[in-house]
């Protein structure tokens, strides 16, 4: 198994990406590739038709949400019978908020190469345009979905943020990203900074930082069915044991 390796593929976050993002170095090592564990094949056919792969010569197994242990069992054993892997998630960096993050546990245990090739991710995206601590945050992904529970949640996240000095990151199904920004403007204090981006690296890309009171006296934004992330930094001057960012890391 040392000589096989598994590349992690990132894949455009929009329905329109041109794929000019990936550069000589991506397109190098996806080219001659035959063996893919993709999220939705669908959609990783579509891209590597226009990555210059001919369709008719791929192999695709799938991963995604539903997926089980026997099935990890199965791709694992599927990793060890032929050539190189690549991976891909349904758009946006594989193994990040995403289920193959499982598969590269086995590849490691395989004692495979794993190759991650750079491409867009939303979470880090948005997370740069943000303006927000980019020294210490983190991603939750999912917040619940019981209205009394994602309050709670709300204000642990701020109460975390505060005390850290840290940005909290989290997403939501497209269609209930009006709740969310509602229990958001709700629950969290005035002075606590927001940001949403939306439909990020296509035509329609949002992305705008307010504090919550401002977003309590402006009209609420549009987010309905379109992929956010949303970012959330507590009011630091409200926290007696505020901490000094650190120095520059990249």
């Amino acid at each position: 198994m040392q000589n096989k390796r598994l590349f992690l593929i990132p894949v455009g976050l929009a329905a329109e990406d041109s794929g000019d993002w990936a550069g000589a170095h991506v397109r190098n090592a996806v080219l001659p590739l035959r063996r893919f564990v993709v999220e939705h094949a669908k959609s990783a056919r579509q891209f590597l038709k226009m990555m210059g792969l001919p369709l008719q010569e791929l192999e695709f197994e799938v991963l995604d949400e539903h997926s089980k242990a026997e099935d990890l069992d199965r791709l694992a054993c599927w990793l060890e019978s032929g050539d190189d892997v690549g991976l891909l998630s349904e758009a946006g960096c594989p193994a990040i908020a995403d289920p193959g993050a499982a598969l590269v546990s086995r590849a490691h245990r395989l004692g495979m190469r794993v190759i991650p090739l750079v491409g867009p991710s939303s979470i880090v995206l948005a997370l740069m345009a943000s303006g927000l601590n980019g020294q210490r945050f983190a991603f939750n992904g999912y917040l619940p979905q019981s209205p009394a529970e994602r309050d709670v949640r709300i204000r642990e996240l701020e109460e975390r943020s505060r005390r850290l000095d840290q940005t909290e990151i989290f997403i939501e199904a497209p269609y209930r990203n009006d709740q969310l920004f509602k229990a958001l403007t709700a629950n969290c204090t005035s002075k606590a900074m927001l940001s949403l981006a939306t439909d990020l690296t296509s035509p329609t890309e949002e992305i705008r930082t307010r504090s919550i009171g401002d977003w309590q006296q402006s009209p609420p934004p549009q987010l309905h069915k379109r992929p956010t992330v949303f970012l959330l930094l507590a009011d630091q001057a409200r926290s007696p044991n505020r901490r000094t960012r650190s120095a520059n890391v990249h």
